[in-house]
């Protein structure tokens, strides 16, 4: 057709058609125009499974606008963030408000992960690894190492600012850290010594330990190996992760000499034990023995997830109870201010699945569009998708 792709756009826009329906069960999120500068709100209707609407920020006057201007909706779904709960409980009181299942499971176990991290100086301590020998360190290794003893100098610095009672802004100014490393010491975070590059790893540890059992200790060997299964990582991956295992076996059913990070600890915790190796099984034995907070704290979160699962909300008050005296505090906090939509998302079928799924589909559109993706365009194309005929064009 010879029009330009400008006529197509306009024509696009002129005829694109307003929401006329009235929904009743929402679900509400954000988006980002760009990544951590400016972000936008979609509103999905759950029971026709379309977006309804589109705003172009996540202010909650705006989110509380647009709920006054639709007065029969009477489930909303929302992510875990205040904004909209507040602007939801303004607009509607009477609406019922449904906390994200998702974000629900994937926060307690960030709540679990924050008391890994906690805990590991008597980790290192139970391990016996509080002493580091540098001339067994690898050069990386060493880096690394004396990284951390530059931060835990500027750690204690923090430290004692902060056991004077001094607040983290007026911490931030005396020793010029910015804000998130002084809250991190201040909340017991930094411990880590050595950085876990496993995360490429993860998918591949079973044939991993397959190969290697089958008679195969060469680490070039063994990623070529996995090549050929679709591997895309590096033999440098690989080449550490046979270097640590040949030194867990030498270590004839002790612990590994050197104390894993904070998130592999994590993992190996919360993983089966029949999934575990020797020396990892050993490993978490030793931190279960010496750190039995650290595993009450474990066993609080798993029968927080089976609790989410199997939508048994009656054995919320109970477990609030018992996992206010843990480290996990701050999280039962934040379920306590939250708790009708976290007892709402337990019980009720509705969740935000559906909405992350049509921010997905608005991605894909916003980048095939380029830099031409306003806000109409996109309402045009995401909200009711016209077909205009040759004749309207």
């Amino acid at each position: 057709m010879p029009v330009s792709r400008d006529t197509l756009l306009r024509t696009v826009r002129r005829h694109a058609v307003r929401v006329s329906s009235t929904p009743t069960i929402i679900g509400i999120d954000d988006w980002a125009w760009k990544r951590g500068q400016r972000y936008g709100t979609v509103i999905c209707d759950l029971e026709h499974r379309q977006i309804i609407d589109i705003l172009p920020d996540r202010e909650a006057a705006s989110v509380e606008a647009w709920l006054k201007a639709h007065p029969d909706i009477k489930i909303i779904s929302r992510d875990r963030g205040g904004g909209y709960g507040h602007a939801a409980a303004r607009a509607l009181p009477g609406a019922r408000q449904v906390a994200d299942r998702w974000h629900l499971m994937e926060n307690a176990s960030q709540a679990f992960f924050d008391a890994v991290r906690k805990s590991m100086r008597a980790i290192r301590e139970a391990m016996g690894a509080g002493e580091i020998d540098p001339a067994l360190l690898t050069c990386a290794e060493r880096l690394q190492y004396e990284g951390f003893l530059r931060r835990q100098e500027a750690d204690a610095a923090i430290r004692a600012l902060a056991d004077k009672g001094m607040p983290i802004k007026a911490i931030v100014r005396a020793t010029g850290y910015n804000r998130k490393t002084v809250r991190q010491v201040v909340r017991g975070g930094r411990n880590d010594i050595f950085r876990s590059r496993e995360a490429t790893l993860t998918p591949w540890l079973a044939a991993l330990d397959a190969e290697w059992d089958a008679g195969c200790r060469n680490g070039a060997e063994l990623w070529r190996r996995l090549q050929v299964r679709g591997f895309r990582g590096s033999s440098r991956v690989v080449a550490e992760w046979t270097t640590r295992r040949r030194r867990n076996d030498a270590a004839s059913g002790s612990i590994p000499s050197k104390c894993p990070s904070a998130r592999v600890i994590t993992r190996l915790m919360t993983m089966a034990r029949d999934q575990l190796s020797r020396s990892d099984a050993i490993l978490v034995a030793k931190i279960e023995a010496t750190v039995p907070a650290l595993s009450v704290v474990r066993d609080l979160v798993d029968r927080f997830h089976k609790m989410i699962q199997r939508r048994r909300s009656e054995e919320l008050p109970a477990w609030l109870e018992q996992a206010r005296p843990t480290t996990l505090a701050s999280f039962v906090n934040g379920l306590n201010a939250d708790h009708e939509a976290v007892v709402a998302a337990i019980v009720e079928p509705w969740s935000n699945g559906q909405t992350e799924g049509q921010i997905t589909k608005l991605k894909l559109m916003k980048r095939q569009m380029y830099g031409r993706a306003k806000l109409d365009l996109l309402k045009a194309r995401l909200i009711h998708p016209s077909t205009p005929t040759l004749h309207q064009m």
